[in-house]
């Protein structure tokens, strides 16, 4: 039974767990984002009351 046998589909399964291990963390960890996120001010804004007109 040929399925049995793991001598091509080890070395496969190898070979792209290597590629994926080596190859594509680098790609990801440079990845830089055009939009830097800003800080925003710690002072909460000033709100006013919104008034109902209850009739």
């Amino acid at each position: 039974m040929p399925q049995l046998n793991p001598a091509p589909w080890l070395a496969i399964l190898t070979f792209s767990w290597l590629i994926f291990l080596t190859v594509i963390p680098p790609k990801i960890l440079a990845h830089s984002f055009p939009n830097e996120p800003t800080p925003h001010s710690t002072k909460a804004p000033k709100t006013d009351p919104w008034m109902w007109p209850w009739h």
